[in-house]
């Protein structure tokens, strides 16, 4: 039985910390925990949940990665491969291979659609937390990667973005602080940088809710007159938490916009509605773009190709729907650029590989 009363706390992202050195460890209510430790569960859950369907022992599996995991430092790839193979030995798998998701998703292309000629293939992965590329050469079911590519530029990324462009200004950005101190008057922007990181990372966000930050919060508010309402925004949003519902509420519009030129950022809890249109969004996303042209721009003489040389742009990712990454990829390569399932590609790929075995080894 569970005791729904007892205090919980939502983990989302967790791959996103693995190749960070700095971050060995998080905290959950006064214990602190491994990040392996909070991966294995999950993974043994998979692995009884296969074995209520498969005899054990299981085979070895194919398990995805990004080619690029997010990490300031240098050694994010070994630190978070190391990491990985870690939980998943905790958890009682055996792993054959780390497959790069770009190449798991070209592999699901291949066997979609029974290919049977030949080609190159520039497979784009632009998910929620990486941008990951593979250039591709098959010959019906036998492929050969040409070169991989990747950045830690994701969903998650962009959303942040739209948070700041869309709805800073509608929690106190800009807004102005008059106030005593030491007898005089003082008119200040508010010091709402002080607040960015936690609103932007809802993880930590409840870590504004304390006596420095709220004092600020409620001194503004106290003064009323032109904005008082951002800061009862403000002040509700660090109080209740509602950091996340934000998000949530952006990814709803993020994802309206893919097909209807105009929509809202509609957050009760905060009485905040903001009219959002597309225009505004691929103003938003202009470096994130370039990003995905500098990479393509990368990839491709790595892998000793010519843009004329590819066959077909497998574009697959939630990330990848957004009508101006369409628009980009189909300008780069007219007539060449086909969607592949952007939520299960890497998944379905993972899954041939395990069961083609060695024929699908990548070394």
């Amino acid at each position: 039985m569970y005791d729904r009363t007892l205090p919980g706390r939502l983990f989302l992202g967790l791959k996103r910390l693995l190749g960070d050195p700095a971050i060995e460890r998080l905290s959950v209510f006064e214990r602190h925990y491994r990040i392996v430790a909070l991966l294995t569960p999950i993974l043994t859950h998979m692995r009884e949940s296969l074995e209520q369907e498969l005899s054990p022992p299981l085979p070895a599996i194919h398990a995805g990665r990004p080619v690029t995991f997010e990490g300031r430092a240098g050694s994010r790839n070994p630190v978070a491969v190391a990491r990985l193979a870690e939980a998943y030995e905790h958890a009682g798998f055996h792993i054959a291979e780390f497959y790069p998701e770009p190449v798991a998703a070209t592999l699901s292309w291949l066997h979609g659609a029974r290919r049977s000629e030949q080609g190159i293939a520039l497979t784009v992965d632009f998910g929620g937390g990486t941008l990951d590329l593979a250039a591709v050469r098959y010959d019906g079911a036998h492929f050969e990667v040409l070169a991989t590519n990747g950045v830690a530029l994701g969903g998650d990324r962009i959303d942040q973005l739209i948070f700041e462009h869309m709805l800073f200004p509608e929690l106190g950005k800009n807004e102005r602080w008059v106030r005593e101190v030491d007898g005089r008057q003082v008119d200040t922007l508010f010091p709402f940088q002080e607040f960015e990181s936690g609103l932007l990372n809802w993880q930590t966000t409840f870590l504004l809710n304390q006596n420095y930050t709220r004092a600020m919060v409620v001194d503004r508010l106290s003064r009323g007159g032109e904005g008082a309402e951002k800061f009862q925004r403000l002040l509700d949003l660090i109080s209740f938490n509602y950091s996340h519902n934000c998000f949530q509420a952006i990814r709803r519009a993020k994802a309206e916009l893919s097909t209807r030129s105009e929509t809202v950022i509609d957050v009760p809890e905060l009485n905040l509605t903001v009219p959002f249109r597309r225009e505004q969004l691929d103003a938003i996303l202009l470096p994130a773009l370039a990003t995905l042209r500098e990479r393509i721009d990368t990839l491709l003489p790595a892998a000793g190709i010519a843009s004329t040389d590819v066959s077909v742009v497998i574009r697959t990712g939630g990330t990848s729907e957004i009508v101006a990454v369409r628009r980009l990829l189909e300008d780069l390569f007219p007539g060449r650029v086909e969607g592949h399932d952007p939520f299960t590609s890497v998944a379905c790929g993972l899954a041939i590989a395990n069961f083609a075995g060695s024929h699908c080894r990548l070394s």
